[in-house]
């Protein structure tokens, strides 16, 4: 499948009611959805690095597990990095100006964790639809697998 298309099912699985179970569920989500792609950087060694990379370990159900605890730690950063900022603002801050916002759930990071696995997961079996397919249980096992229902860029999905 294309970026986009990874990312939209991330997105919109965050929003399909797993955000209110806890705070960054969207976030989580629509990163880790897209993050097994970043393996294109290989790309950048040559052609035929990029080729030879493209949907390896990162797109594996061993890799998937590392993937969703990376995506969790990338969204604990920015979660310490916004409550960072939050608190020099409200130390600045006079204490009658400060804002009270009830009802905001706080983050679970355990959820959070399953959530980001869950999408990694959704990754892996939008680019098992498509004609290229991928190696699921690599290194344990080198074949492809692919459905070929759909095309790698399919505009009606996109639509």
């Amino acid at each position: 499948m294309d970026p986009l298309t990874h990312f939209l099912t991330g997105a919109n699985l965050g929003r399909s009611g797993f955000n209110r179970k806890t705070a960054y569920a969207t976030l989580a989500m629509t990163l880790a959805a897209e993050a097994p792609d970043l393996d294109i950087f290989w790309g950048f060694r040559g052609p035929l690095a990029g080729f030879e990379h493209h949907r390896g370990i990162t797109h594996t159900f061993i890799a998937a597990p590392v993937i969703a605890l990376a995506t969790t730690a990338v969204v604990w950063l920015i979660h310490k990095w916004k409550n960072g900022r939050k608190s020099k603002v409200r130390r600045e801050a006079r204490p009658q100006m400060q804002p009270v916002r009830p009802g905001l759930p706080s983050p679970r990071w355990v959820l959070i964790y399953l959530f980001a696995l869950l999408a990694d997961l959704s990754h892996l079996l939008l680019d098992y639809t498509n004609n290229y397919g991928l190696r699921p249980f690599f290194p344990f096992n080198p074949r492809w697998y692919e459905r070929s229902i759909v095309w790698i860029v399919d505009p009606y999905l996109l639509l």
